[in-house]
């Protein structure tokens, strides 16, 4: 399947390597298809890219590697929704906001990205907790 990214020109993708959101992500609900894209020369980033919409694409990290002392509890919700029967089944990443310099970017840790890794689901789930922001400095660290 080829597709029209916004980073990386059109490419070829393999069907088994898209995950589906059910839901979409808030803002984007008809966009339920993705695609995970490394960016070269970083080991840690990669692009969550739409399957249908070129310009629909985030920049994505593991938020653990970024913050410390972060930690939640999956709701129920999405827990049923992803299927999730344990806890080796998830990878967790976060939306990052660029900025020059780097340091100044800013990482989504109220809303982080849910991906079941055994169905390809995932989902974004809203955090109603205030130690988290959708705009957690890199540079901060810990909370």
């Amino acid at each position: 399947m080829r597709i029209e990214t916004k980073f990386h020109a059109t490419i070829e993708i393999d069907s088994a390597d898209k995950w589906c959101f059910p839901k979409g992500i808030p803002g984007f609900e008809n966009e339920t298809d993705f695609v995970l894209l490394p960016i070269e020369g970083s080991d840690s980033l990669q692009v969550l890219q739409s399957t249908k919409q070129q310009e629909v694409a985030f920049i994505v990290a593991n938020p653990y590697t970024l913050v410390t002392d972060y930690t939640f509890e999956l709701d129920y919700a999405t827990i049923d929704l992803l299927e999730i029967s344990q806890p080796e089944e998830i990878m967790v990443l976060g939306i990052l906001s660029m900025k020059q310099p780097y340091h100044q970017s800013t990482i989504n840790l109220q809303a982080p990205l849910i991906f079941q890794v055994r169905n390809k689901k995932a989902k974004q789930m809203i955090l109603n907790d205030p130690r988290f922001t959708v705009r957690h400095p890199l540079d901060k660290g810990g909370n």
